[in-house]
């Protein structure tokens, strides 16, 4: 007990040594960072390269010697032709979104559309593998108008959808001239919803008292801790009324052939279903899609990278090398305990 007692203020002291150390690397940081920005960088990668050694990777694990110099020879003489020809190949540029609650990743695709539209001609295409649930309504109207800038360029713009695109999802989705989903995906969700808790009567019964001042009618509605009044109640429905009917419209913009008010009902399908409904216009996974355009134009990928500041870096390692030696300690701690 004597040994174990001691381990442990060995153990503390480590510790609080490492977090000290932690703290002033961070404060350090973030006065070497104040007043900086961080920035990115893009990253672009051809795609056609990435098919290609998948392809070789494969013939040189099933084909023996022979038939791999066949091949090599058959594949050399039709590439050098192909240099001598004009390289008038159209272009696919392929973005990735995938969206969380607050559609945080509109910070990485605003720059790469940026970065596209300086390039891209009517003749090339944008592909967007989308994926996202949904989220704030002001969120993700900011990234639907990155995505509508596209449209607005007149480069054709593709959405293709593996998993989800639902109630904000979809919003971004509808824009594309084409939408392309896999079999089972979710789709719609086209509605507003807006939910709290109240407390009100758990603050009454505990003599607690929660008063609201406003200047404006309609400053506050609902609340979490006040009472709350039927023509609050009203109003706050019709604002969720209003944003619905702005919603409904912006998808009618874009896809006028569907019939708006039988999809709006806030329901999902699955995309053997919204092809019927008309959300989506074909089956078909982003994969088979991309490979399939591989074969005629030139893929590239483009990933807009946010670089992490100085402050973030250091807090990130420094989290790694408390959590590295604690766990450390804390294995020596319990082989002195059974062995």
């Amino acid at each position: 007990m004597e040994f174990l007692a001691e381990y442990a203020s060995f153990l503390a002291k480590t510790v609080t040594l490492v977090v000290a150390i932690v703290v002033v690397l961070v404060t350090l940081a973030a006065l070497r960072g104040k007043g900086r920005r961080a920035t990115g960088q893009l990253q672009v990668v051809k795609l056609n390269d990435f098919y290609k050694g998948l392809r070789e990777r494969l013939e040189q694990s099933l084909l023996s010697k022979s038939q791999l110099k066949a091949l090599h020879k058959q594949t050399g003489k039709a590439d050098k032709k192909q240099k001598k020809q004009p390289d008038d190949k159209p272009r696919v540029f392929v973005l990735d979104f995938v969206g969380d609650i607050k559609a945080s990743a509109t910070e990485s695709l605003r720059h790469e559309i940026t970065a596209l539209l300086t390039l891209a001609k009517p003749t090339d295409e944008v592909v967007v593998r989308l994926e996202s649930g949904g989220g704030m309504v002001h969120s993700y109207g900011l990234a639907s108008s990155q995505l509508a800038r596209i449209r607005q360029a007149g480069i054709p713009l593709t959405i293709c959808i593996d998993k989800v695109a639902a109630s904000g999802g979809y919003m971004m989705a509808c824009i594309g001239q084409k939408i392309i989903s896999a079999p089972f995906a979710i789709l719609g969700s086209i509605g507003v919803v807006a939910q709290l808790p109240n407390v009100n009567r758990l603050l009454k019964k505990h003599d607690i008292d929660y008063e609201v001042l406003t200047a404006g009618e309609y400053k506050r509605t609902l609340t979490v801790f006040g009472e709350n009044t039927e023509k609050g109640r009203e109003k706050f429905q019709q604002d969720l009324d209003i944003t619905h009917q702005l919603f409904k419209n912006f998808v009618s913009k874009y896809r006028p052939q569907l019939a708006i008010d039988e999809v709006a009902t806030g329901e999902v399908w699955l995309g053997v279903a919204a092809v019927e409904k008309l959300l989506v216009d074909e089956l078909k996974t982003s994969d088979e899609y991309l490979s399939e355009r591989a074969a005629n134009a030139q893929l590239y990928h483009l990933h807009y990278a946010q670089r992490k500041s100085l402050q973030e870096r250091v807090g990130l390692a420094a989290s790694s090398s408390v959590e590295h030696v604690v766990d450390s300690l804390w294995k020596r701690l319990l082989q002195s305990r059974f062995w």
